[in-house]
């Protein structure tokens, strides 16, 4: 009794909350015909006129029947969403392709179509669906376009379905959503070699044994044609057959991307400020360094680390280095400020030895931290900084008395420390900078003596 009792309650209770629903899906149409309808059928009891009454309640009545017979009605649709591309530079566009199929052996009526996007990425989409048949699709599309890097939820999708008189509507949502993640603008760079990288595939290699030291080698046997001057002898004895030692491998060149995300280090907001230079030209050099195949690293101010601190902390090759850079460009278009003072967090996360070469894109900069940068880069074979002024991007260029001085103390002692740094003015090129990274690590080879690549 007491399960059933409390089933009925459920039920009647369900009933009410579906008459309630229906009464709020109706128009604006629909209430002034119940409104009008009301006021009709009073005035005829008011005056004893028969004929208003009869008016009056087909007035009232028509609203009230559209919306019992809309809520009753009962379509089985199903709905999908299709991104391309998922991932978008900001600036350009995606398009989503809507698919809706009536999986009903009815033909469904008149359907509105609203897909819920956030404003940044423009007007909410709205299409009108004629009747579709039992078993029949329709497809929809629309684009989307944001200038501000991030990832934006899209959905869910709603259904409006509403009466041929236009008196009552009600919305049914879907529960699935999608994420369009709008990575920062890449821009191609000229194919540079920077002083103190390590040669890696394309240009040259840098080779080594597989394990250091004589007694180390891994032999192998010796196939026709491979050179007898590397022969092992002291394995051909011990294995009673020809040994040679195996190939020098080629070691895959590293780098590591910086970029200071330190909220005083930074001035403005929007997609032409600094912080979002910075996070342009980071992704732009981490493209191009996985085109020329580098291991690559992201490493913020923070400390943190992309794609991890698993293994070595790098990239690996093939499948692995795509999805390495996958990650790195996700954490690009959602990374933000950090609430950090200082780049020490950054410097105990270079071990030393073999970091391959450090390219940093720095914010304002104080002697503290331009010394820590100092002592990084005593750990890296070779590093190039990009250095913002943010006063200067906030500022009007008329408001700017003279020409820039890019060649003040911070830039000063960077470039004693071993730096190729290189002052940002607003507006640059990320190409023209990386060309004149190299043009100036080349003057700096000849007057020092070296010998350019």
């Amino acid at each position: 009794m007491t399960t059933a009792g409390t089933g009925q309650a459920e039920t009647d209770r369900g009933e009410k909350s579906g008459i309630r629903t229906a009464l709020a899906g109706l128009t604006t149409r629909g209430r002034s015909f119940l409104a009008a309808g009301v006021a009709a059928a009073v005035c005829a009891y008011v005056l004893g006129q028969s004929d208003l009454l009869r008016v009056g309640l087909l007035l009232a009545v028509l609203p009230l029947v559209c919306a019992t017979v809309l809520y009753r009605t009962r379509y089985r649709v199903a709905g999908s969403r299709r991104l391309s591309p998922a991932r978008v530079p900001a600036g350009s566009e995606a398009r989503v392709h809507l698919r809706m199929d009536n999986v009903s052996r009815l033909p469904t009526g008149l359907l509105m179509l609203q897909d819920r996007v956030p404003y940044v990425l423009g007007p909410r989409p709205r299409f009108v669906l004629d009747r579709v048949e039992a078993g029949g699709r329709r497809e929809v599309s629309y684009r989307v376009r944001s200038d501000l890097r991030g990832r934006y939820p899209l959905g869910p999708l709603q259904l409006r379905l509403t009466d041929p008189f236009g008196m009552c509507e009600l919305t049914r949502s879907f529960s699935t959503y999608d994420t369009l993640t709008v990575i920062p603008r890449v821009e191609a760079l000229a194919p540079v070699r920077l002083s103190g990288e390590a040669k890696g595939y394309g240009d040259g290699r840098q080779r080594s044994l597989a394990l250091a030291g004589e007694d180390d080698v891994i032999p192998r046997g010796y196939r026709y044609g491979d050179d007898l001057r590397r022969v092992h002898w002291r394995s051909t004895a011990r294995y009673g057959e020809l040994m040679v030692r195996r190939e020098e491998q080629p070691q895959r060149a590293r780098c590591t991307v910086l970029l200071d995300t330190r909220g005083i280090a930074y001035q403005g907001a929007g997609p032409d400020s600094a912080f979002e230079w910075a996070v342009a030209g980071a992704a732009s050099v981490l493209v191009h360094m996985l085109e020329r195949g580098y291991s690559l690293r992201l490493l913020t101010d923070t400390g943190n680390a992309v794609p991890g601190d698993g293994g070595d902390g790098f990239a690996g090759a093939s499948q692995e280095s795509a999805d390495a850079a996958g990650l790195m460009m996700d954490t690009l278009a959602v990374i933000d400020h950090s609430d950090g003072a200082g780049l020490s967090r950054a410097y105990d996360v270079l071990r030393g030895g073999n970091e391959g070469l450090l390219v940093a894109f720095l914010g304002d900069l104080d002697e503290e931290q331009a010394a820590v940068l100092g002592r990084m880069r005593q750990r890296s074979p070779g590093a190039v900084a990009f250095v913002l002024d943010s006063d200067t991007w906030v500022r009007e260029p008329s408001d700017v008395p003279g020409p820039l001085d890019w060649s003040g103390e911070r830039l000063r002692m960077l470039r004693e420390a071993g730096w190729t740094a290189l002052g940002v003015p607003r507006g640059a090129s990320v190409d023209d900078l990386w060309r004149q990274a190299d043009r100036e690590r080349r003057g700096v080879a000849v007057a020092g003596g070296g010998e350019g690549p």
